[in-house]
């Protein structure tokens, strides 16, 4: 684990960088999917991986990755602050500005964090009990994130996006 201050400023600049690229490309390669251009999203998507290596090699060498209880703790934390102090102050920054996508994009993510933050915190509970979790199918709506286990409602709660736009995991 990295322990000097410098460099681990460095490393942690590293991480944010190589995660955004990752995402970046990620979101790059969907789009020329969608466009028909299957060989220039696999590019993308190929890099992305690249990316998404190099963020967790960061990652692991800050020390970051701990016990899975810990992770499951500092997952639901993470979920936590954006529902409590994150996405509120920007949607309320959204509103102030009138920034409707914004506006949106904060409600949408706020609404999905809430559950997240559940999920963690119950699949805490089955690991205290040393198990894993039952074994569901978890559906995530494509356009807000609500997440749910098992079974899409006709509309997604949160957008109104019908159970055809829920991508299954």
């Amino acid at each position: 684990m990295v322990k000097r201050e410098m460099t681990r400023k460095f490393l942690e600049d590293a991480f944010c960088g190589e995660s955004k690229a990752h995402m970046k490309y990620s979101i790059y390669a969907e789009d020329a999917e969608a466009q028909g251009k299957e060989n220039l999203a696999r590019l993308w998507r190929a890099i992305a991986y690249a990316e998404f290596v190099h963020a967790r090699n960061h990652f692991k060498a800050l020390g970051y990755l701990g016990a899975i209880d810990a992770n499951l703790e500092d997952s639901a934390a993470g979920e936590r602050f954006e529902v409590e102090e994150m996405y509120p102050v920007y949607k309320n920054s959204s509103e102030f500005q009138e920034e409707k996508e914004a506006i949106r994009s904060a409600h949408f993510a706020l609404e999905a964090e809430k559950i997240h933050e559940k999920m963690y915190r119950d699949a805490k509970e089955y690991l205290e009990k040393n198990e894993d979790l039952e074994d569901k199918k978890i559906f995530i709506c494509e356009i807000c994130g609500y997440t749910t286990f098992d079974e899409i409602p006709e509309n997604c709660p949160v957008c109104g996006a019908s159970k055809e736009k829920f991508k299954e995991f």
